[in-house]
């Protein structure tokens, strides 16, 4: 593992830790945004530096096209963090969260259901492989 593997391991493993204590906390069952808006608190109690709703802007072919999309976190400046509060992960979200990554150029994401009965289970690591 070479030192920015590392780095991204200790950064993902301290958002998870934060999600779940936001989860121990609240349990399932509300909205995303209050989940959000909790384990944006729960960063900023452990100084984990985060960006909130961060706007992604959409090019093609050379030019930036009228519309743009907006992670729920970026990490670190290297983690993209998505919160969800849904019965299942589809496959949607995950196809959602790697064009995220593709698009800022991030190699790694955490997509975070929290609408579940133990946090673990609603946690997907995803790595973006380089082409």
């Amino acid at each position: 593992m070479n030192h920015r593997d590392a780095e991204g391991a200790e950064v993902t493993g301290e958002v998870i830790g934060a999600a779940i204590e936001v989860h121990r906390a609240l349990g399932p069952g509300l909205l995303e945004s209050a989940y959000e808006e909790c384990l944006c608190r729960e960063l900023s109690l452990r100084h984990i530096s985060f960006v909130r709703q961060l706007r992604l802007p959409v090019e093609y072919k050379g030019v930036k096209v009228d519309c743009s999309y907006r992670l729920d976190l970026l990490v670190a400046s290297s983690v993209v963090v998505e919160v969800k509060a849904v019965v299942a992960l589809e496959p949607i979200h995950t196809a959602q969260m790697l064009t995220y990554m593709k698009l800022g150029r991030w190699k790694l994401g955490l997509l975070i259901n929290f609408n579940v009965p133990l946090l673990w289970t609603g946690i997907r690591r995803m790595i973006l492989k380089e082409d």
